[in-house]
């Protein structure tokens, strides 16, 4: 019995040390931008990106501490066709981070 409570123990501790903003967002794998332009309704605030064919729409905040690396990512991939893994930030639809392919 003790045993048991042991691996649950661990189990509940080590659960709790992931990263949380990992956590808050949906990943793109393998993903293109095909539109970049200032959002109509914000565009003070926000950029639109459109990802694949499907153009799903999704957003960047020109307020974001990472705008500008952000930024270099989505025109990269927009202008060369260079593919990335997207994370997306649950319940917003807004772009939180862009990784490079392993």
């Amino acid at each position: 019995m003790k045993t048991w409570i042991y691996i649950l123990i661990f189990m509940m501790t080590s659960s709790c040390f992931g990263s949380s903003q990992s956590q808050n967002l949906t990943w793109y794998k393998n993903s293109t931008i095909s539109q970049i332009i200032d959002d109509p309704d914000h565009p003070e605030k926000f950029l639109r990106i459109s990802i694949g064919i499907s153009q799903q729409v999704f957003y960047v905040s020109k307020k974001d501490p990472n705008y500008s690396s952000l930024l270099e990512k989505l025109n990269l991939s927009y202008k060369k066709g260079k593919t990335y893994n997207i994370g997306i930030e649950n319940n917003t639809n807004i772009i939180k981070q862009i990784n490079d392919i392993k």
